[in-house]
């Protein structure tokens, strides 16, 4: 095995863990998720991957910036929702990070440990919408777009289940 490849299984092993680590807690764990997903695409390319494989790695972390950024940017600003005077709806700005996240799991050449493991963390993101509802006991406006915020991140779950399932349905090409 050469010194790149090497390399890059290793870069490839840490950007999965830290992805999958950060995904129990996404706000947070964002800190993560970013530099794991950037050890993903670096990886990639330091692998020889077909072109096709570094651009889709390379999308996924470029949603995961866009996605971060507007999360950073919004907490800067006093965040969103409740006394904020920015509405719940603009989460949907954050919307690229969940997806890009999504992506990272479920892609192509993603180890079959990524992908059980995506499963999981699929399952957590449906539990999170559950959660949601049972704290919004109360029906205001801003629980009513909380729920829809957390539908939208069960549906995010949803996609990584059935991504991953997916993947590990197909067989490996020779």
């Amino acid at each position: 095995m050469s010194a790149t490849n090497s390399w890059s299984r290793f870069l490839l092993i840490a950007g999965y863990i830290a992805m999958l680590i950060g995904a129990i807690d996404p706000m947070e764990g964002s800190l993560l998720i970013l530099p794991g997903s950037a050890l993903v695409a670096i990886g990639t390319f330091l692998g020889n991957q077909h072109r096709g494989i570094i651009i889709y790695r390379l999308w996924s972390f470029f949603l995961i910036i866009i996605g971060i950024a507007a999360l950073w940017v919004t907490t800067m600003l006093g965040g969103i929702g409740g006394a904020s005077e920015y509405s719940m709806w603009w989460a949907l700005f954050f919307l690229p990070y969940p997806i890009g996240w999504s992506m990272s799991i479920w892609g192509p050449d993603s180890p079959r440990w990524v992908l059980w493991a995506g499963i999981v963390v699929g399952i957590w993101y449906v539990v999170m919408m559950f959660l949601v509802i049972k704290m919004s006991h109360r029906w205001t406006e801003a629980a009513v777009e909380g729920v829809i915020i957390g539908g939208l991140i069960a549906a995010i779950g949803i996609a990584t289940i059935a991504g991953c399932i997916y993947r590990l349905r197909k067989p490996k090409a020779a």
